[in-house]
């Protein structure tokens, strides 16, 4: 199968992608961990082996299998696997906590969990649900053992057709925080978002480095155009920056898709610079803030070009900014992608015009199909313009400059409201990351009996030694009488989920307990 056939087909079942690279790549390397490495052929044979014995376990097609485990290479093929017997994946946010890990378990109405170690221990003495099964990729005592599970070498799953709109995965979107909603995705959702990415430049020669969890959209977006390109994947089970570019180096890394945090632990690591990186073809960032600063020295000291990518798990429209042929264009998030549609819309719901602030909605071949048996919850999350036309709320503030370019101004649920005019965090923090004392910054919105809510900061300093109110009074001096600071608390490191997502949730619970009485009344504590 050529890219070409990939790239111009209206929709191709991934397992028939994979087959068709297995008969043609043969021992090429497909998959690499810490511990093995992979094959095509070997790729083909394992996956469908687990599909074989799924089908002899009575899974039925379009099937919810659950999936946690931390990134490896028999993860991986056990995802692969899933997928050919015709179930659908439901990814499991393994760093999430025991008890909310079984709340998604149960939501997906799975009855096999693939899990590691690592996830049976956090399971231990919880009541998993009745007659679930469980089966250890990595051979622990978790469950029964992948290798002894399989059936033997050479057998084959029994024939399925796997339909455009079959659930392809479950994505949870809420891991650590609030109620855990399954965000369902089809095949043809993956397969149009992959085609895309593949038709950029993927092919025999793309090695991609995974290094955030295979539960991520995040992390999707990238690991499959490089199996539908007929490439090589490197995981890591768990980041570190000195092992991120020893991989980079030994793989001949030619694409990676980074958070913005580990992007920024990249450049300040003091051995950045001996790295060998010039096989980067394209480096990738989505899922938080890019700040310009920091894209700009990507662009500088990092070869290959750096692409933006701004969207959610949920779908909407994508908007893409490629740094390196738009370099001025560094503090928005770019154009909005090819065959995508995104509006700006009011409180009321109302559209309005270019260069006005409101809410992101979007439209594109890549939305979710909704939230796993949450109807209501998928209700709210649409919105329809008035030729019936379906969009996803993004959740997040922004608006076109003159040139089309997205600026995000922030999340519609950080937004402070403070005497009834409204802050944005994205300004404060911009101007608190200004200061030579300040390394990482996060407002949020408290309780004010004066203002209603008033916006406190919480940073991480380069120097712990440095004076909390002399960063206060730095950065209010630069700021909008409505806009200035009423407090401030100095940390080792902001919360932050897997994907580098600054929770702020957890700064507003412990930090807003007590209302403020007036602005500057409350000091800053470590």
């Amino acid at each position: 199968m050529r890219i070409e056939d990939i790239v111009e087909a209206d929709f191709l079942p991934l397992p028939d992608i994979l087959a068709a690279h297995a008969a043609r790549r043969g021992d090429a390397t497909a998959l690499v961990d810490e511990c093995r490495r992979v094959s095509w052929r070997e790729l083909d044979d394992i996956t469908a082996r687990i599909a074989a014995e799924l089908h002899v376990a009575g899974i039925a097609p379009r099937e919810p299998v659950a999936l946690a485990a931390t990134n490896s290479v028999e993860a991986a093929l056990v995802f692969l696997g899933i997928l050919r017997a015709g179930a659908a994946a439901a990814l499991l946010t393994s760093s999430a906590s025991g008890e909310t890990v079984l709340a998604m378990l149960e939501d997906s109405t799975a009855r096999l969990l693939f899990l590691d170690r690592a996830m049976a221990e956090k399971l231990d003495g919880l009541p998993l649900p009745a007659g679930i099964g469980r089966i250890a990729v990595d051979d622990s005592t978790g469950g029964v053992p992948l290798s002894a599970w399989l059936p033997p070498a050479g057998v084959r799953p029994e024939a399925r057709a796997i339909a455009p709109e079959d659930p392809f995965n479950i994505i949870y979107s809420s891991g650590t925080t609030g109620t855990p909603k399954g965000i369902v995705q089809s095949h043809r959702m993956r397969h149009e978002y992959a085609r895309r990415t593949v038709a950029s430049g993927y092919g025999d020669e793309t090695s991609v480095i995974c290094s955030t969890p295979l539960y991520s959209n995040t992390t999707l977006v990238s690991f499959f155009p490089a199996l539908m390109g007929g490439g090589k994947v490197v995981l890591m089970g768990k980041f570190d920056v000195l092992r991120f570019l020893e991989l980079s180096q030994a793989e001949r890394v030619t694409h990676a898709m980074l958070v913005p945090v580990q992007y920024r632990r990249i450049m300040e690591h003091p051995e950045f610079d001996r790295f060998d990186l010039s096989s980067y073809q394209l480096k990738s960032s989505t899922s938080a803030p890019f700040p310009a600063w920091l894209k700009a020295d990507v662009l500088q000291r990092w070869p290959g070009g750096l692409l933006e990518a701004y969207g959610m798990t949920e779908g909407g429209a994508s908007a893409l900014l490629l740094a390196h042929e738009f370099p001025d264009k560094l503090h928005t998030v770019g154009r909005v992608a090819p065959g995508h549609i995104m509006k700006i819309i009011d409180e009321q719901g109302r559209e309005l015009p270019q260069g006005e602030t409101g809410e992101i909605v979007g439209h594109s071949p890549i939305m979710m199909d909704g939230y796993h048996r949450k109807q209501d919850k998928t209700r709210e999350a649409e919105w329809f313009d008035d030729e019936g036309r379906r969009y996803i709320r993004h959740g997040d503030i922004g608006r076109f400059d003159e040139d089309g370019f997205l600026i995000l101004m922030d999340r519609a649920k950080d937004l402070i409201i403070s005497g009834g005019f409204n802050i944005y965090p994205t300004d404060l923090e911009a101007e608190l990351l200004r200061l030579p004392s300040v390394r990482e910054a996060a407002v949020v919105g408290i309780p004010s009996d004066k203002w209603g809510e008033t916006p406190f900061a919480v940073v991480v300093p380069n120097d712990r030694a440095v004076d909390a109110q002399a960063i206060l009074a730095e950065a209010n001096s630069r700021l909008g009488k409505t806009q200035r600071i009423s407090g401030i608390a100095l940390v080792d490191e902001l919360p932050r989920s897997p994907i580098g997502k600054v929770l702020k949730r957890e700064l507003r619970d412990r930090f807003g307990g007590n209302p403020i009485s007036g602005a500057l009344s409350r000091p800053g504590q470590p």
